[in-house]
């Protein structure tokens, strides 16, 4: 038995009219994740950046690559829901 897709609940593009950036939190450091469309079609929020955290009493340097994707918003219509029916 196979477990059945997600279908999204939103168009393309009411989300990238909707949708606003949202707040993470990152050891104590408050920065937001961007809405994005994605090159696989797929949309939702992403956040790239360097930061430093303390380790003991080291600093060290680390990348932060976060994706945030919209379950099934690869295969979700691109226009109003309206149109899709």
């Amino acid at each position: 038995m196979s477990a059945s897709k997600t279908v999204c609940p939103i168009t393309h593009s009411q989300f990238l009219a909707q949708a606003k950036s949202v707040e993470v939190v990152i050891n104590g450091q408050p920065t937001l994740a961007m809405v994005k469309e994605f090159s696989t079609g797929s949309f939702g929020w992403h956040h790239g950046d360097k930061l430093t955290i303390k380790v003991g009493d080291t600093l060290v340097k680390v990348q932060v690559g976060l994706t945030l994707t919209v379950i099934g918003s690869k295969d979700a219509p691109k226009g109003d829901l309206a149109e899709a029916a």
